[in-house]
C-alpha cells in the first residue's frame, strides 16, 4: 500500500524561501513629518487649529515609537486648494526630493482636513515614490498601498471631506441670508463710498456677546453722500460715466480709494474713472436697503484639460434673482428706490442701444492669460486686453487717465502684444517657477492658464519707453527654495 504522504521536493527551497510563512508586518517608526490646516485665520485660530491637530497626531505616531521632527502647516487655505497650491504642502512636497531632508514618514491630525475629493490619489503615491509611510488615523495605522480597504476608505474620506465643506457653506450662507432679509444685518466687508462702518452694540447671540463682539452697521458720511447724490442726477440728467467721473476730478473731489486709503490699498487713489461711477450707480446699498450676494465662489479648474491640476476659488457676479435684500431699510438711504430704478432703466436701455459706456455684461470670445497682471510702467495702472488684427494686445490709452494726470512721459497709447509676453514668461515660468510643483502642472497647457499664474503671484510691468518686461513673483505658492532662487526676471528688446 502506497503512502497518502509523498516527499515534497520543494520542501527544502520554500522553507529556505520562506514560501507560504506569515510575514512579518514591519509598524515601526522613527522620525516622522506633520501636516495639518485650517481653513481662515476669521473662522478658526490657527493656534489652536494646529494645537489639536498637532496634539491628535502625536497621540497616534508615538506610542509607535515615532517622534515629529518637521512641521508643515497651512494658514487660510481651503482644503478644495490642491497641495501643490499650498504654501505648506507644496514646500513637504518639494522636500520629498531631498535625501536628507531628516524624516521618513508623515503623519496628519485628520484626514479630512488634510484631503478633498480625488487629492489623495495624487498625493499618496508622490508621498510611496519617495520611500515615505503615511499615518492617518481614520485608518487606525500606516496606509498600505496593496491594501484595497485601505485604498476605499480614503476615497470615502476624501468624499466626505468635499461634502463636508458643501454642506457647511449651505448652512453658512442660508443663515447670512436670512439675517440679511429679516433683520437687515451687515455682514461685513468694505463699507461702500457715502457710509462708514461704526459699533452696532453688543451681538445678539449670547455667546458672542459674552465674548465681547460686536455688530456693526453702515452711518452715512456726509460728504461723501453728498457726491453720491450728485453722481445720480449727473446720471438722470443725460450725462454718461466717462463724462461724470471727468467733472468729479475737474473739481478736485477725492476717489473713493483716496479718501479711504486704509481700505482700499490695493488702489492708486489717483482719480475717478468711469468704471468707479458704474459701480456705484449699480449698487442697490445706496437706497437704505441692505444687500447681500451679489459676488458668488467659484471653484473653477486651473486648467479644464488636466482635472489632477485642481481647483482655485474665483468670484462671479450672482444672477440678480439670487440676490438677498432686506425686508426693511437697514440704514440711512442716499437715493430713493425710485431714482435707483430709474438708473437701471436707464443703463438697461442705453445697454440695449449699443452705448459702449453702459454695457451688460457679456462673455468675452478672447481668452486674455495675462489678465489684470501687466502695469504700465509709467502711470502704474493695470493695462487692458484688446484685439487688433486678429492678435491679442494688452494697451495702455493716456485718455483713460485720470485728469490732472502727468502726461509728458506717457505716448498716447501703448500696446504689447501677448504672443511677445508669452514666448519669454512661459519657459522662465515653465522651468524656474514651476519646479516644485506636480509634472502635471508643467505642461506647457497648463503653464499658459491664468489661474496658474495668479496662483503662483505673477506680476509684470512693461516700460513702453525702454522696451523692458520686468516679472516678479510676489507669493510663496510654490516651494520657498525655489522662489527665493528666482523670483524675478527682465526681458529687453520686446518691440
Amino acid at each position: 500500500m502506497t503512502s497518502s504522504v509523498e516527499h515534497d521536493p520543494w520542501a527544502a527551497l520554500d522553507a529556505l524561501w520562506s514560501r507560504g510563512a506569515a510575514k512579518p508586518v514591519d509598524v515601526t517608526v522613527d522620525a516622522t513629518a506633520f501636516y495639518g490646516r485650517c481653513s481662515t485665520e476669521d473662522n478658526q485660530d490657527p493656534q489652536t487649529s494646529r494645537g489639536w491637530q498637532l496634539g491628535n497626531a502625536r497621540r497616534f505616531i508615538e506610542p509607535q515609537g515615532g517622534r515629529i521632527v518637521a512641521e508643515y502647516f497651512d494658514v487660510g487655505e481651503s482644503r478644495s486648494v490642491p497641495w501643490h497650491l499650498r504654501p505648506a504642502a507644496a514646500r513637504l512636497l518639494f522636500d520629498l526630493k531631498d535625501r536628507n531632508r531628516g524624516w521618513g514618514a508623515l503623519v496628519v491630525g485628520e484626514g479630512t482636513r488634510c484631503w478633498f475629493g480625488n487629492q489623495f490619489s495624487l498625493t499618496a503615491p508622490r508621498l510611496a515614490a519617495y520611500g515615505v509611510d503615511l499615518w492617518v488615523p481614520e485608518l487606525g495605522g500606516r496606509y498600505e498601498t496593496r491594501n484595497p480597504s485601505h485604498a476605499m476608505l480614503m476615497s470615502l474620506l476624501g468624499g466626505m471631506s468635499e461634502s463636508e465643506r458643501r454642506h457647511v457653506q449651505l448652512r453658512v450662507r442660508a443663515a447670512m441670508d436670512a439675517q440679511v432679509r429679516n433683520e437687515g444685518r451687515h455682514q461685513g466687508g468694505r463699507a461702500p463710498y457715502g457710509y462708514v462702518v461704526v459699533d452696532g452694540g453688543l451681538h445678539p447671540h449670547p455667546r458672542k456677546a459674552a465674548e465681547g463682539l460686536h455688530l456693526r452697521v453702515l452711518q452715512l458720511d456726509p460728504d461723501a453722500a453728498a457726491v453720491v447724490v450728485r453722481i445720480f442726477a449727473s446720471y438722470l440728467d443725460s450725462h454718461t460715466d466717462r463724462e461724470i467721473a471727468a467733472a468729479l476730478n475737474r473739481d478736485g473731489i477725492s476717489c473713493p480709494s483716496a479718501r479711504r486709503p486704509a481700505q482700499n490699498r490695493h488702489r492708486r487713489g489717483d482719480g475717478w474713472q468711469a468704471s468707479t461711477v458704474r459701480a456705484i450707480l449699480e449698487n442697490p446699498r445706496y437706497t437704505g436697503y441692505a444687500v447681500f450676494g451679489r459676488w458668488t465662489k467659484h471653484d473653477v479648474l486651473l486648467d479644464p484639460d488636466d482635472v489632477a491640476a485642481g481647483h482655485a476659488v474665483r468670484f462671479r457676479r450672482a444672477d440678480p434673482g439670487d440676490v438677498v435684500r432686506s425686508e426693511r431699510p437697514a440704514h440711512p438711504g442716499i437715493v430713493s428706490v425710485a431714482d435707483f430704478t430709474q438708473v437701471q432703466l436707464l443703463r438697461r436701455a442705453k445697454a440695449r442701444g449699443g452705448s459702449m459706456i453702459e454695457r451688460t455684461a457679456r462673455r468675452t470670445a478672447h481668452q486674455y492669460r495675462f489678465h489684470g497682471m501687466i502695469r504700465c510702467a509709467l502711470c502704474g495702472r493695470k493695462m487692458e486686453g484688446s484685439v487688433n488684427g486678429g492678435r491679442i494686445y494688452y494697451r495702455c490709452l493716456a485718455r483713460k487717465l485720470p485728469t490732472g494726470a502727468s502726461l509728458a512721459d506717457h505716448p498716447a497709447s501703448v500696446y504689447l502684444r501677448e504672443d511677445a509676453v508669452l514666448k519669454r514668461v512661459d519657459p522662465w515660468i515653465a522651468t524656474k517657477q514651476l519646479a516644485g510643483l506636480p509634472v502635471t502642472c508643467q505642461r506647457e497647457d497648463t503653464a499658459r492658464t491664468a489661474d496658474v499664474y495668479r496662483a503662483l503671484g505673477l506680476a509684470l510691468q512693461f516700460d513702453p519707453n525702454t522696451a523692458t518686461l520686468t516679472a516678479v513673483i510676489i507669493s510663496q505658492a510654490a516651494s520657498q527654495q525655489t522662489l527665493a532662487a528666482e523670483s524675478r526676471h527682465t526681458w529687453t528688446e520686446l518691440l
